[in-house]
C-alpha cells in the first residue's frame, strides 16, 4: 500500500518531455544554475556513462574532454533545472556503463555511431 502510495506521488514529478537516449549517446544537456542573485543556462555536450536510479531519482552521467582533462557530470533526470537535452549522435554500444572510457584519451575514446535504416528504429 505505502509502496503504491509513493509511486503515485514520485509519478506526478516525472517528466516527458525529453527525448529518448541510451548510454553512449552523445548529448548537449542545458542546465540552469545560479551565480549569485542570477539565473542562467549552461550548455554541457559529452557522451552518456551511466544511467543510475529509478522514477524521480533518477540520473545520468555525460563525460566529456576539455582540455586535455575528461570532465564528469552527473544530472538528475527529472530535475526542473534540467532545460532540455539534445542528442547530438547516437552511439552504439554493447555494456550498460562505460567506465572504460575513463582511461582512454583522444581517437581510443570513441564511440561507434548507430544508424538506423527505415525499416528498424529501435
Amino acid at each position: 500500500m505505502s509502496e503504491e502510495l509513493i509511486r503515485a506521488i514520485e509519478s506526478r514529478y516525472l517528466r516527458d518531455d525529453l527525448p529518448e537516449f541510451k548510454v553512449g549517446d552523445t548529448v548537449r544537456v542545458y542546465f540552469r544554475i545560479r551565480e549569485g542573485d542570477k539565473e542562467r543556462v549552461q550548455p554541457f555536450e559529452g557522451v552518456v556513462l551511466r544511467f543510475q536510479g529509478a522514477m524521480n531519482r533518477r540520473t545520468f552521467t555525460v563525460r566529456r574532454i576539455t582540455g586535455g582533462l575528461g570532465v564528469e557530470r552527473t544530472f538528475p533526470l527529472h530535475s526542473p533545472r534540467l532545460e532540455k537535452v539534445e542528442v547530438i549522435r547516437r552511439g552504439k554500444v554493447r555494456r550498460a556503463k562505460l567506465y572504460y572510457l575513463r582511461d582512454r584519451m583522444g581517437k581510443a575514446a570513441r564511440v561507434r555511431e548507430r544508424f538506423y535504416t527505415q525499416g528498424n528504429k529501435k
